[in-house]
């Protein structure tokens, strides 16, 4: 009887212990599957893009006089600054939207050559050259200003204008709406890659973004690894991609 019992108890252990090794083999069996699913990814890039229109105007120019009498030449660009600001103030634009540079001053020299052929330095007269900057989000008023900058050469006033700069205020919240669309661009193509393979997209693993490109609008202008921002017009186009890495499931 004793010996009975001792082959019951040796066939329950030997039962138990075959499960538990079949258990053990679905276990690591299963994981061993999941581990290699979880090592399956998508990579993706998604693009992000909005046109908008610049809301701040720079503009400036400088103006120039030249004299051997530096006195009088202050007297003369003095004069000139006096016309700058009528004419600014005759084309609405306010005392807050511009600002004048201080005077800066340098000697002019040319080369001169006598009859024997003998190169030398001439004075010509103290340089004096000063610049107004204009800054203002009235961009139409600005724009039609800089146009109408030859009123003031009519004056005699030796004027140089640069072109028109245009920026926007508010990059930061344009940043953000395009990392959003490009995200939600390059999440739509993963979950198309996955369907298509008949799985589900998984987690994400891995995000990097680009950098802003900020061009004219419909211009043929080249992007930039380190980016570029076009200041050049008024209506631009910003762009930003998002590479993002996907698991599968």
């Amino acid at each position: 009887m004793e010996q009975r019992k001792i082959e019951i108890y040796e066939y329950f252990k030997t039962v138990i212990l075959t499960v538990a090794i079949i258990v053990s083999i679905v276990i690591v069996s299963t994981a061993f599957v999941n581990r290699n699913k979880e090592s399956e990814i998508i990579n993706v890039t998604g693009l992000g893009s909005k046109d908008f229109e610049s809301d701040l105007l720079v503009w400036s120019g400088s103006f120039y006089r030249l004299n051997t009498d530096i006195k009088k030449a202050y007297e003369e660009l003095y004069n000139d600054q006096k016309a700058i600001i009528e004419f600014l103030k005759e084309k609405d634009v306010a005392q807050n939207e511009y600002v004048l540079s201080s005077v800066t001053i340098n000697k002019e020299y040319e080369s001169v050559t006598d009859k024997e052929n003998n190169q030398r330095q001439v004075f010509k007269g103290y340089s004096l050259q000063q610049k107004v900057t204009i800054e203002s989000k009235d961009i139409n008023k600005i724009e039609s200003v800089s146009r109408e900058i030859t009123d003031l050469i009519n004056k005699g006033v030796e004027f140089y204008s640069n072109e028109p700069e245009y920026y926007y205020t508010k990059l930061s919240e344009l940043k953000m709406e395009l990392i959003e669309s490009a995200t939600n661009n390059a999440k739509e193509r993963a979950e198309a890659i996955a369907g298509k393979s008949g799985s589900k997209l998984g987690k994400l693993k891995y995000a990097n973004m680009g950098v802003v490109q900020i061009l004219g609008r419909n211009s043929n202008e080249d992007y930039s690894w380190d980016g570029i921002y076009n200041t050049n017009t008024r209506l631009k186009t910003a762009t930003i991609t998002m590479k993002l890495q996907f698991g599968i499931k």
